[in-house]
């Protein structure tokens, strides 16, 4: 007899992804993840969460978490996302993420978590200081994934690590437990481009909310004035853009605010550089300062629409949490079963 493939999955198809309410949501996050997500809503079903669990792996002030989870909450409202479409709920309001993650946190081996490099990077050279939360919570993210069966997850380079080890714990428990195919091993969602959007202070480091310059990002919630301001003030170089991508090679900062027109535009780099070539940023940073308010400066008044009226925010996660659970409910009582768990 010969051995024989894992039986694949054969349920239906659906995308998960969140973000943490830990800081400002910026033009990195807008153009990396919400704006796909507004567009797989309409593709595949999808689930889209306030990753609330997550976020307190590293210190929350309590008093400032429930509004910035209504924050992230408006920022999917305010790009696209439509609370009747995809199903949109706070983490923490779905206590099955947890019951799962802890049968999973039995299924993983340490090996696997100790090979995890973001663990690595967030806790320096003091992990023993480190929360054990900050170390398991890839399991978690297993968790958020498997437990509503998702089939792709839209993922950035830093998060495909943690997806693999999602296939690793997927195929192991339906392994040791004798399920083949009760768990799909979900795939990679690529962002594109526009995915890794680079500081406008420093074309080599992420955009992230966690820099200590403001300028170095746009949120989704600054003024069309902020907006431009910032536009203005990204570092560049003194040469003109050139025609093709190879010779930007070298020039960072260029490079980055070629790809945010392109991405803003939704337009090839190698277009914007046709149009641009041979002008110098006192040209085309008007240009690009004008598009971004376009685009942007209508989603912070969105935001700030929505925020002044938090009831219906919160409206609105609660419809999404009683979705999540009537199809997370389900999946956990098969995995009870399957571990062998007291039914009474």
């Amino acid at each position: 007899m010969t051995d024989q493939a894992p039986a694949p999955y054969a349920g239906p198809q659906r995308v998960l992804s969140g973000v943490q309410p830990s800081g400002d949501l910026h033009l990195g996050n807008y153009l990396g993840a919400l704006v796909k997500f507004a567009r797989l809503q309409h593709e595949t079903p999808t689930f889209i969460f306030v990753a609330d669990m997550h976020a307190i792996t590293v210190w929350q002030d309590p008093k400032k978490l429930k509004d910035q989870v209504r924050e992230i909450a408006a920022a999917y409202l305010a790009t696209g996302l439509d609370p009747k479409v995809a199903t949109i709920f706070p983490q923490s309001a779905v206590p099955e993420h947890a019951d799962l993650a802890w049968v999973f946190n039995c299924v993983a081996r340490v090996g696997w978590l100790d090979r995890m490099t973001q663990f690595k990077e967030k806790s320096g050279k003091h992990k023993e200081r480190a929360s054990v939360g900050l170390y398991t919570y890839p399991v978690l993210q297993a968790a958020d994934i498997l437990l509503y069966k998702a089939t792709r997850v839209p993922v950035g380079e830093d998060q495909r690590q943690h997806l693999e080890l999602t296939r690793d714990i997927a195929g192991k428990f339906n392994h040791d437990y004798e399920a083949p195919g009760f768990f799909p091993l979900p795939e990679p969602l690529t962002q594109g481009p526009g995915a890794r959007v680079m500081s406008l202070r420093d074309g080599t480091a992420k955009m992230s909310k966690s820099d200590p310059s403001d300028n170095s990002r746009i949120n989704l919630t600054d003024d069309a004035d902020a907006i431009a301001q910032k536009i203005r003030k990204a570092k560049t170089d003194p040469e003109p853009l050139p025609e093709t991508l190879d010779e930007l090679a070298g020039r960072p900062e260029a490079k980055n605010l070629v790809a945010i027109y392109a991405a803003l535009a939704n337009r090839p780099e190698t277009e914007v550089l046709a149009e641009f070539a041979g002008q110098g940023f006192g040209a085309f940073k008007p240009k690009l300062a004008d598009l971004a308010v376009a685009v942007m400066g209508p989603i912070g008044g969105e935001m700030r629409r929505l925020l002044s009226d938090p009831a219906e925010i919160d409206r609105i996660l609660a419809d999404g949490a009683v979705r999540a659970r009537a199809l997370a409910a389900p999946t956990v009582a098969e995995v009870k079963a399957l571990v062998g768990y007291w039914a009474g």
